[in-house]
Formats: C-alpha cells, structure tokens, sequence
C-alpha cells in the first residue's frame, strides 16, 4: 500500500510540472476589432472561437481573489497597492546575466557598453526616462542587466533587431544566460566558495544550476578545473533532459545530474553498506553538501508579469495545495547538508503559506540545529521587504488565524504548519495527510475564485451535489449531515478574524515584490545548519505519511470527478521555469545515454504502465540497485580503463603527463569496444562517482561530466580512432603537444568562414606546408595573434583554438555552425578583420563533399543532443516565448 502511495506521488509531482499555461504575452494573429495596426501588442492572448479559428482576445489581468487574499495577507502597505497592481499588469522587462568564466568575457562587456549602450541610449532616449540599458545595480561585478524593453519589443522593434541577435546567438553558446532578474538572486546568497559540494533539488531547466557553475568556474585558478562541484537535480526525465542541454553550454566537468524525487533525494552513506565490517570512523564516507538550494515547486503568481495567464489561473488553494511537499523537499535539504552549510530556500510565490509558513515549519522542527540567518547587509542594493510574522489560511471562501478555527473535518487539508501560531508540528496531522498537491485544497478555492470572478457571493457550502465539491477524504464521508458545519455562516470578512504571530524571526526573511525595483516577485530564506539534525525529526514528513486506499489515490491523481474543471486549470508550476535560458528547438534534448531513444521511451512506457495498473513493488524494485549497476533506461556510469585506447591518444596528440587521465575518464557504454564518447570528471566527481558505486548505484546519474573524445570513422586511415571534442579543448589544448598547427588570424578567420581549405590556398604558404605534413585524422588549429611565441600559447588558457580535420588535400574545421559563427564574428571584433562576403571565396577554397572530410555529423548533430520528438506542453511555450 506504501509503495503503490509513493507511486502516485512521484507521478503527481511530475504531471503537474508538464501542464501546460499560456505563458506569454502574445501578439494574435488578427487585431481587435477597431484597433490599428500594430497596435496594441502587449497584453493579447490568441484565443479560438467556436468554429476552431483564430480569434483576438485580450489577457485579463483582473482577479478579485488574487486581490482580496494578498490585501488580506498585508504583504506590502496599503498606500502602496495601487502601485503595486499596476506594476503587475505590466510586461516584464528583458534581463540577462553574463558569464564571466566564458573565454569572451571582456570582449562581450566592451560592445555591451561601447556599441549597444551607446546606441540604444541614443535611440531611445525619447521614450524611456531611464537608461534603456544599465547594469543592475545589485548584481556584483556588473555581469546582469537590465533592459527597459519586454521580450515582445526585442522581438517586434526593428531598431533593436541586432541587439536581438546578440542576445540570442550569445544565449545560445553560453557566453550570456536570459534570465529573470529576481531569479537570479538565490544563488547569490549561498556563499558559494572554490571547493564548495553544492546541491541544486529543483534544478530545471537549469538557469540557476548554470548560474552556480560560473561561480564555481570564476573562482578557479585560470587554467585549471575548480575543486567544487554542482549536482542538480530534476523529478521529471524530460526536464531533466532540459537542464542538460542547457547546462551544456557551460562545457564543464563539475556537475552530476541526477533524477530524483527532490524529497526522496538518496543518502549515500558508505556506513549503511559497509555490510557489518568494523570500519575506521575516519574512513567513513557520505554524500553531504555545503551548500543546498532549495527552489521549490511552487504556484508561481510571483512570475504574474512574465506569465500573464496566471491572472485567469490563480487560487490560493495552489498554494496550500503545495505547503507540505515544500517542506519535505526543504527538509530533505536539510538532510544533506553539512554542519555549518548553508540552504537558500525559495519560490517565485508572494503566498506567505508557501513562504514563510514553511520556513516556520522547518525551524520548528530542527530546533536548534537550524539558524535563519540575517542577512540584510548582503546585496545592499538589492530592495526587499522582511518576511511576515503573523498571516492568515484561506479555504472553501473562508479565513483561518488558529488551526483551532478549521473544521474539524477540514484539518486535514489545512495543517497547523501553514498557520502562524507555532504551537503543533506536522506529526498530528501527517497520520491524515494526503499526497504532496493537495487537490482538495486546490479545487475548492478555484470555484470559490471562479465564482468571485463571476460575481457571486465569497462564501461557499459543502453540498458536494449543489456546488460540485469534493473533500476528498474518507473523514468526511463519515461525518453526519448535522456535524458538517455550513462555511456560508462563517465571515470571509479577514478583518474579523483572530491571527496569531509566529514566535520565529520570520523578519529576516526577503521578499522581493514587482514594484520596488520593477521586476517579478520573489521570496528568499537562507538557514545555516548550526548542528547536526535528529535523523527522526528530518524523517518524520516521510516516514508518517497515511496510506491512501488505491481508488483514492487514484482519484487525487487524476482530479475530482464532480467537479468538471477544465483539464490544465490546476496546473502548478515548477519555480524554475521562470528562468529566460531556452531557446528554440532545445525543450529536453541532450540525456546522455548512449542507448536508443526508442529503448528509453519503451522502458518509460513500461514504467508508466506499471505504476497505472498499481503493480506492487514496482518502484521498490526501481529503487535498489538494478543489474549491472544499472537503473531502468538509464545508461550506467563506466569508468573507462581501456589502457590501449588511452595509450593511443595519449601517444597520437602528444597529451603531457601532468594531465591526470586515470580515474578521470568515463563512459554510458559497458562494452569498451563499442564505446562512441569519453567524458572528462573533475576529482570532486569522481570521488562523488566512486562513493555511488561503493553504496550500489543509488544515485541515479542521466549526465555528467565533459565529452573530451569522441570516436570518429574516415577514409584516410588516422592512426586515432577518437578525436578531439571543441567541448572539451579548451580544458586539453595546455597539455597537447602534437597534431597542432598556429595559424595567422587571416588564415584562421577563412577556415571558420569556408570550414574547408585545401593545403594551397592558404594565404601564409608555410601553414598550409606544415598542415600538409600532420598526420591523417584529428587536428588543433591554435590562433597565433597576440602571443609573443608560440609557446605562451600552449599556457594560456584563453588561448583560441578550433578541432580540425587533417584530409589528403584539405583541411577541415570540425566545430558547429553556431559556434563558427561566434568566433569567427569575435575574432574579427578583436583584430579588426573584415568579415569576408560569400562572393569573395576563391575557386577551389570551399570544398563540398569531398571524399576527405570525415563524417562530422556526431559534431553539428550529437545524438545526444537532440531533443526527443515528444514534449511537455509547458516546455514548448516556454521555449516559443523565451528566443522567439
């Protein structure tokens, strides 16, 4: 019964993170009757009339429930609540943060503040009071902007048509993440140091986890690999395929992404698999983690300016709906934490109940062991608001202070932790608790918004025949018609009712709203693990849980029957999505498997089906460690001790003995001889990696590390079976010593122009002789411009350089289009060079199908970088609405 339980909530869990929203503000295909063309831009939802054809509607951006619960709540003063309304009815302005560990670093932030701020200040001076582009003030180091343009003006005005450009193609390599500007500010508060372990729980689609591993990057000595390490993680397989692709682009050998429940996340403790041997206490081993972010699943209104179907959608039975699965997953956080770590708890929801009532919850149950720390003078310039102290529940049209209040056959629904009292824990109420979205608390304050919305009275019965409820709970099935009280007697009035104040410094809390620095919404808690935590106490919201009868779980699955709400219209939306970092075509490529995605979608199917026909034991099974170490659909992490191959390449490119391979290299394929690519792991990887074999595989591992060779098949017979990766070279180019050619910036520029040269017509005679003279296969083409000698170039690790392949006539550039493009256009910024027109290539140069290149398809194209065919409908809008 607890098996098939936990069954449906994972499904649960995942479900809602694929619903789909309209989450953009959008230009219909047809104008408003009356309105002129291009007017009117902002603010549109395309909309269907009865015959299936496109017709204009605009978004409402009213909901009398959403006003009433937040004056109720009094999150901001109410002089301010127009101000506040207002900025919410807004579109959100574009930001973007630069990587300042990206080899272009300087030169992107000289044309950000030569060229484009320049130019648009100029431009649009007329029509924006402030700066049309500025740093944010609050974001160290200068590297996040701000843009007083929505996405829909980047997209639809002319004048800014190469600044969009660049916001993209940079996006789109990694140099610079588009990004909310609030959702930037979590990682900021972790303190993230050079050998930090750091875990990201709710990771997709991965704009904060990439944000983390610039940190960790930019503090490493140039040159070498950082000692810290990222491990993100997802619940759901698509996301998680998501977050890979994103994070890709940071080409890096810090980060493990796994696919876990974030509240079931596996300890690994080697004690608990030591099987009963006396072990030195020193030699003990465990995951922990200095740092922890916790960015929830949560409602999501915060993003109401970004997302504007969030007026139509909103009900604050979203978020009590949600409160207990956020405090699992926090203090699973908390779990895993080290003595003296920090944990930034978020969400991008304003409701107190997801907020405060949860940071309540996890200081009420760790004691001492957790501090909720001040830190007000941290980001001085960033405006926040302090956390609430006291705050009220809504449920079914009616308001609660005390748990007292609830009744009695409600009280499994609304729990003492979402109050502010501070006098129960969750142990009285778990033995009656439900699963992690409580569709009871969702469903019946959406009728209860729908019906404001309509005009009718606040207040609601509990006849399930007259008004459609469904409680949902066995409790009150069994209650007499004369003990269920009537909730239209009880006042909606919130004035009236009696609240108390938390006994916690709930002030030290942050909570960034829209109009204090015209952003999203935002709310923040940073703890520090003071001592170490009852392993009861951080296991009770497990170990607690009721068993639900198979129908009933069922049935909260799927959504109440009676109630006849549109599919979608409960949708809760995961925190990170509000991350502005997916472009086109990249929804949820990129799982490193290297088995077929027929197989994987086949197993998937088969685990579906499974869970759906309630089969006993199935996730237990899933859970222990499968055969050969391998979980269902997922590749198993190999280290690869292939010593001959590795002699081989070591030997072909010349690979200097100070750079650690043993131990280093990994694979997804157990059969060597079959092996297509290698992946570089840093040590804190490996170390991680050799802690998972030792406890049997509990962490399940879809990606990691940085693909460094890759083999590749050609006519001309290359001594190497395996070529260089442009993904990994930078991290080799130090220590290579053969198969290398310096290249003038004129040479250099036409490769990446024309991709194929032969020997001849290059214009430095000398190169093309010394290119002539390399071994057939894998090759580095290193710019010679701005080094002294040849040699600082070998220890420069800004150094540029591009993977090449050596033909019988040719030469051939082996790096994708995009990334072509992006160097080719930064090293003609740097030097000076004119880029040259596709009229200009001289006969000969640009060599189409020659019989010598070798198949690059694994370069531009890398199976496991595409994106699978099928998608979840949030990711798609999302994705439209983020680089379109």
């Amino acid at each position: 019964m607890g098996g098939g339980r936990k069954r449906g909530r994972g499904r649960t869990q995942r479900r809602h993170f694929k619903q789909g929203r309209e989450n953009v503000w959008k230009r219909s295909s047809q104008p408003p009757p009356g309105a002129a063309a291009g007017e009117g831009d902002e603010g549109r939802g395309d909309g269907r009339d009865g015959n299936g054809n496109s017709s204009w509607q605009a978004f409402a951006t009213e909901n009398p429930a959403f006003e009433d619960y937040y004056k109720a709540q009094k999150i901001i003063p109410e002089e301010e609540w127009s101000d506040f309304m207002n900025m919410l009815r807004k579109p959100l302005p574009a930001t973007f943060r630069i990587n300042a560990s990206c080899q272009f670093f300087q030169d992107i932030c000289s044309q950000l503040e030569n060229d484009f701020r320049k130019s648009l200040e100029t431009e649009f001076s007329d029509e924006h009071e402030e700066d049309a582009i500025r740093p944010l003030p609050w974001y160290p180091g200068n590297l996040a902007w701000h843009l007083n343009f929505s996405r829909m003006q980047l997209r639809r005005n002319q004048a800014l048509e190469s600044f969009h450009e660049f916001l993209k193609r940079e996006n789109e390599v990694g140099n610079i993440t588009r990004q909310e500007a609030v959702s930037m500010v979590p990682p900021l508060f972790l303190n993230v140091q050079p050998d930090h372990h750091i875990l990201d729980m709710c990771a997709a689609p991965g704009s904060k986890t990439f944000q983390l591993l610039e940190m960790i990057h930019q503090s490493a000595k140039p040159g070498l690999l950082p000692n810290a390490m990222v491990v993100a993680n997802d619940v759901d397989v698509q996301r998680c395929n998501l977050l890979i692709h994103q994070t890709k682009r940071m080409c890096t050998a810090n980060l493990i992404v796994t696919n876990h429940e974030a509240q079931n996340f596996p300890g690994c403790n080697l004690a608990k698999f030591s099987s009963g041997t006396c072990m030195d206490e020193s030699k003990l081993q465990r995951l922990e983690f200095d740092r922890v972010l916790c960015d929830v699943p949560c409602s999501g209104d915060g993003t109401v300016r970004k997302a504007p179907d969030m007026w139509r959608k909103w009900n604050a039975g979203l978020g009590n709906g949600l409160h207990r699965l956020q405090v699992e997953i926090a203090m699973r956080g908390i779990g895993l934490l080290k003595v003296g770590g920090r944990i930034v708890y978020s969400t991008c929801s304003m409701n107190p109940v997801e907020n405060e009532a949860v940071v309540a919850e996890i200081l009420r149950r760790c004691g001492d062991s957790v501090e909720l720390l001040d830190v007000s003078a941290e980001l001085p310039e960033l405006v926040r608001r302090p956390g609430l102290t006291t705050w009220k529940v809504r449920d079914r049209g009616s308001w609660f202070g005390t748990h007292e209040d609830v009744p009695r056959y409600r009280k499994n629904v609304i729990s003492p932790s979402m109050l502010p009292s501070g006098k129960g824990t969750m142990d009285s109420h778990m033995a009656s608790g439900s699963v992690e979205v409580n569709k009871d608390a969702v469903d019946a304050d959406m009728r209860d918004a729908a019906n404001m919305v309509e005009g009718e009275h606040e207040t609601k019965t509990t006849d399930d025949g007259n008004n459609g409820g469904n409680p949902n709970t066995e409790e009150t099935s069994k209650l007499k018609s004369d003990e269920v009280p009537n909730m239209s007697d009880k006042k909606s009035d919130s004035t009236s009712i009696h609240t108390e104040c938390s006994n916690f410094p709930l002030h030290r809390c942050m909570r960034i709203v829209p109009h204090d620095q015209n952003t999203g919404a935002f709310f923040i808690a940073v703890l520090q693990k003071i001592s170490p935590t009852n392993e009861s106490q951080v296991a009770e919201v497990i170990k607690n849980k009721h068993n639900f009868s198979d129908d009933k779980a069922e049935k909260l699955e799927k959504g109440p029957g009676s109630d006849k709400v549109p599919h979608g219209e409960n949708t809760v939306y995961q925190q990170g999505v509000d991350d502005d970092n997916v472009s086109d075509g990249q929804q949820n490529g990129d799982m490193d498997n290297e088995t077929s995605n027929d197989k994987n979608e086949e197993e998937a199917k088969v685990i579906a089906n499974e869970a759906e026909n309630g089969q006993a034991g199935t996730r237990d099974r899933r859970r222990k460690p499968q055969n050969q170490g391998r979980w269902k659909g997922v590749d198993p992490v190999i280290f690869f001790k292939d010593e001959a191959t590795i002699r081989s390449i070591v030997s072909f490119y010349g690979i200097k003995d100070t750079f650690p391979l043993e131990g280093h290299l990994v694979t997804r394929n157990p059969d060597a001889s079959h092996v297509k690519r290698i992946y570089y792991v840093a040590k804190s990887v490996q170390e991680v990696l050799e802690l998972n074999v030792k406890v049997g595989e509990r962490l399940k591992v879809t990606s990691l590390g940085l693909k460094i060779f890759e083999r590749q098949s050609s006519k001309d017979g290359s001594p190497c079976t395996f070529r260089l990766s442009s993904e990994g070279l930078s991290l080799l180019l130090p220590y290579i010593t053969k198969q290398i050619l310096y290249a003038s910036a004129i040479d250099f520029q036409h490769l990446l122009q024309y991709r194929t040269i032969k020997f001849p017509d290059f214009l430095d005679a000398k190169f093309g002789e010394e290119a002539s003279a390399q071994l057939p296969g894998c090759c580095v083409v290193a710019l010679r411009e701005g080094h002294e000698s040849i040699d600082s170039i070998a220890t420069d690790p800004s150094a540029i350089a591009i993977v090449c392949w050596k033909g019988k006539t040719n030469l051939c550039v082996m790096v994708s289009p995009l990334d072509g493009k992006e160097l080719l256009e930064r090293i003609s910024l740097r030097y000076g060079l004119k880029l040259p027109k596709a009229d200009d290539v001289k006969p000969g140069m640009k060599i189409d199908g020659s019989d010598e290149q070798p198949d690059l398809s694994t370069e531009t194209v890398d199976p496991q970088a595409v994106p699978e065919s099928k998608s979840s409908d949030m990711e798609i809008a999302d994705v439209k609405e983020v680089v379109e």
